[in-house]
């Protein structure tokens, strides 16, 4: 699965997930703009790909911001005269609290990174990638757009909905030649995944996570990226409007009182 000669933009590709989607992206071949909200992080991301001699580049963007993610997509055309696969990771956590007590700040403040950011990518990447004759778009979701947990209930919605938009803009490209797909991670060795956590408390639940899921491991970043290659390269050619459920068999189980 090889990507040379594109051109990849990575959104949250400062760490996590999207730093293990653009390493991977650089090793196989292709020119990868880095987009990250947190400089210091991205530009590490594009340090990485420099040291294994991949081609990189990093471009701050606030992904809930129209003309921000606008001048990602135009940048990164000018700079490499064509943009063939985007893969929308751009995500936060939002606020842990049912939806009675969240206020309309914390909504609008996961919904516009999570959502309106896929959303705002999707927007401007099509017409290039339609005047380039094609190209592959991945989503990411969560496995808690379908079984969520208590507090979740604005991430839950973000993610649910990525679901939907990859499905529908599916459609509405295929003949473009232009593939989109959505990956649903399940629990993944991230910042994200033990924002909140001592290093002590740590210890104590990551055996509990890691024994939720049938395989008995938590996900790494990696091995999520990997399934990104497989849904942006020729592999997967006759693949669009998915949503791939990459973890762990967690959502095999069902809860019990016995």
């Amino acid at each position: 699965m090889q990507l040379a000669g594109n051109v990849a933009i990575v959104t949250g590709g400062g760490r996590g997930i999207g730093r293990a989607v653009a390493l991977l992206f650089a090793a196989a071949g292709a020119s990868v703009v880095v987009a990250s909200r947190t400089v210091g992080e991205g530009e590490t991301t594009v340090a990485l790909i420099r040291e294994i001699g991949g081609v990189a580049r990093f471009i701050p963007t606030d992904f809930g911001q129209d003309t921000q993610v606008r001048d990602l997509v135009a940048e990164t055309v000018r700079g490499y005269g064509r943009l063939d696969v985007l893969v929308n990771n751009a995500g936060i956590g939002g606020p842990s609290k049912p939806l009675a007590e969240t206020s309309a700040a914390e909504w609008d403040r996961v919904i516009d990174t999570n959502l309106k950011g896929c959303f705002l990518g999707m927007r401007y990447a099509i017409p290039h990638m339609k005047g380039g004759g094609g190209g592959a778009i991945v989503n990411i979701s969560s496995v808690l757009a379908e079984q969520t947990l208590p507090g979740c209930t604005a991430y839950t919605a973000s993610k649910a909905a990525i679901i939907g938009l990859t499905k529908a803009t599916a459609l509405e490209v295929g003949r473009d030649g232009i593939r989109v797909n959505c990956i649903q991670p399940g629990s993944t060795d991230t910042l994200m995944m033990w924002d909140g956590l001592t290093d002590t408390e740590r210890v104590e639940v990551e055996p509990q996570v890691a024994n939720a899921a049938p395989l008995g491991t938590v996900g790494r970043p990696e091995e999520i990226a990997r399934v990104a290659l497989f849904l942006v390269s020729d592999a997967s050619s006759f693949m669009t409007g998915a949503s791939v459920l990459v973890d762990g068999g967690l959502l095999t189980r069902i809860a019990t009182v016995r």
